[in-house]
């Protein structure tokens, strides 16, 4: 019995004691601190909030400049094909050159037409001399005016059909639509030439059209004239353009808005078919709110950013515009004098405590 008594006392004793170090294990903890913030100290100098990068948010000028990509085009672009079939006569531009507007770049052989034009235009005198008979004739009344205008119509259908052989004749002179540059050829004298066949490209370029489009939520701020600002593909010198032409409508597709612009390439540095960073200046903001890109945390319905508010973080939706490598835009959301967190994103909630250090904006 005695042995059973003092077992029960040993458990009692145990029991006790595992209580009372439990409790004062707590109070410790609570002193501490470290009950994840809860106290009264949490929040506060000492009261083990999480420790944040901020920035106070304050106003400044902005340049308000979109920046896309885009591509160069020469200002004018046509494949040369010749309108008959026949043997190339003559080639007469050197590859890569310059040529003039009227230019004769190829001559295709013409001499079956040229012999077409000499028996039409024998015809045509021929019948030019019995109409000038007839005339007379007809003046004497020795003729009728039925027989006269038979004399004259024959004189104008023949008259139309040396047009028309003329006409065919010229079209064995290919000639340069207008001034550029032309390419390579890809054909030799004494090939037989048919109107499917290219003879080669011919470019303007200068000036030289620069092709983009903008995001559609930008489209009312583009004019016409809105000058623009480049880059291309291999060199750092930056061009200047002018917008000259707008698509008048959104692409439903790209909800893109389709723009050209042109800039003077007088010696043909700019290359057609070569990669443009562009840059639009859209507006200056004398009053913008700009925050660091990295305060900006994406969500499902749009953007949202901490700041700092008695202690604790809180969540705020902000809507946002143009970006630059460091800072974004803020429209709407934030008012000047908010502390935004520009660190620990990943592991702040809202109403949770922290201790900022302000970083210089």
């Amino acid at each position: 019995m005695k042995l059973r008594y003092i077992v029960y006392i040993l458990i009692a004793l145990g029991l006790g004691y595992f209580v009372y170090y439990r409790i004062n294990a707590n109070k410790k903890l609570e002193n501490t601190g470290g009950g994840g913030g809860g106290g009264k100290g949490g929040g506060k100098p000492g009261g083990g909030g999480l420790q944040v990068d901020g920035v106070v948010v304050k106003t400044q000028s902005f340049e308000n400049a979109l920046e896309v990509t885009g591509s160069l085009e020469a200002n004018e672009a046509v494949s040369l094909h010749g309108e008959v079939s026949g043997l190339v006569k003559g080639i007469y531009f050197k590859e890569g050159s310059h040529v003039k507007k009227g230019q004769l770049l190829v001559k295709i052989n013409d001499l079956d037409i040229q012999a077409q034009l000499r028996e039409a235009l024998t015809k045509q005198n021929l019948s030019a001399s019995n109409e000038n008979r007839a005339k007379q004739l007809l003046e004497k009344g020795a003729i009728s005016q039925e027989e006269y205008d038979t004399s004259m119509a024959e004189l104008q259908s023949l008259k139309a059909q040396a047009q028309l052989i003329r006409a065919q004749l010229a079209k064995t002179s290919i000639l340069a639509p207008f001034s550029g540059r032309i390419g390579l050829r890809a054909i030799s004298e004494g090939e037989y030439l048919t109107p499917a066949t290219a003879v080669a490209n011919l470019l303007s370029t200068s000036p030289i059209k620069i092709n983009f489009s903008v995001p559609e939520k930008y489209a009312s701020q583009i004019k016409m004239n809105s000058s623009i600002s480049f880059t291309n593909a291999g060199s750092k010198k930056i061009y200047t353009g002018k917008v000259f032409a707008i698509e008048p409508g959104i692409n439903a597709e790209t909800r893109t808005l389709h723009i050209k612009a042109l800039a003077q390439n007088s010696n043909n540095e700019l290359i057609p078919g070569s990669f443009a960073k562009i840059k639009l200046a859209l507006s200056t903001l004398s009053d913008a709110i700009l925050i660091p890109n990295e305060a900006v945390i994406p969500v499902e319905n749009g953007k949202v950013v901490y700041i700092a508010k008695n202690g604790v973080a809180q969540q705020v939706a902000v809507e946002s515009g143009a970006r630059t490598d460091k800072n974004i835009l803020i429209t709407s959301g934030l008012n000047v004098g908010d502390t935004v967190l520009t660190s620990g994103s990943m592991t702040l909630k809202p109403e949770s405590p922290v201790k900022v250090s302000l970083l210089k904006n």
